[in-house]
């Protein structure tokens, strides 16, 4: 009976240290990192805001016939390429905070 008391107890206290732990560890990073990585992180929301924006005019142009379809296609594309990477970027900023 003693030594199920002793288990019991044993076994709390490593759950509290290990609750404990995993508490502090955001703490334990420290405010200069939290602040690059939202500094980061908003300037690639920026950027994706931007370059949703040029995908945007670029198809407008196309419409407007101010471009021909070659060099919308080409433009669209390298457009759509650089939102992709941008898109990754914040996937993996992301990923680094979990």
């Amino acid at each position: 009976m003693l030594n199920d008391a002793m288990d019991y107890g044993f076994a709390i206290v490593v759950l509290a240290l290990i609750a404990a732990l995993v508490v502090a560890a955001p703490l334990r990073r420290g405010p200069d990192v939290d602040r690059r990585e939202d500094a980061r992180r908003a300037a690639l929301e920026a950027a994706k805001e931007a370059k949703y924006r040029e995908i945007r005019d670029a198809e407008l142009d196309f419409r407007m016939g101010k471009v021909s379809e070659s060099d919308y296609r080409t433009t669209d594309r390298e457009l759509r390429a650089q939102a992709v990477e941008i898109l990754r970027s914040l996937d993996e900023l992301d990923a680094e905070r979990r």
